[in-house]
């Protein structure tokens, strides 16, 4: 596993230090996992984003709503 060094408030500090409090064997563990949860998060916003904008371009494309109709046709309901 790689070591990174990086600076964190003092009361993100205390907040590590209760890692076993929340389940963790070590600091390291704890701030893994979250850096894991945060990078979830903003895959989750990117894709929401994403749809939103998919969505948007499709309302204002007659052709492309055309398009997917025709390529509907003949698929199980």
């Amino acid at each position: 596993m790689l070591q990174a060094k990086f600076s964190v408030e003092e009361t993100q500090v205390q907040f590590l230090n209760n890692f076993k409090r929340y389940g963790f064997k070590d600091k390291s563990a704890m701030l893994r996992e979250a850096i894991e949860h945060f990078k979830k998060a903003l895959d989750l916003e990117s894709l929401r984003k994403s749809a939103e904008l998919y969505s948007e371009i499709y309302s204002e494309d007659d052709d492309l709503r055309e398009l997917t109709q025709i390529a509907l046709n003949g698929w199980p309901e």
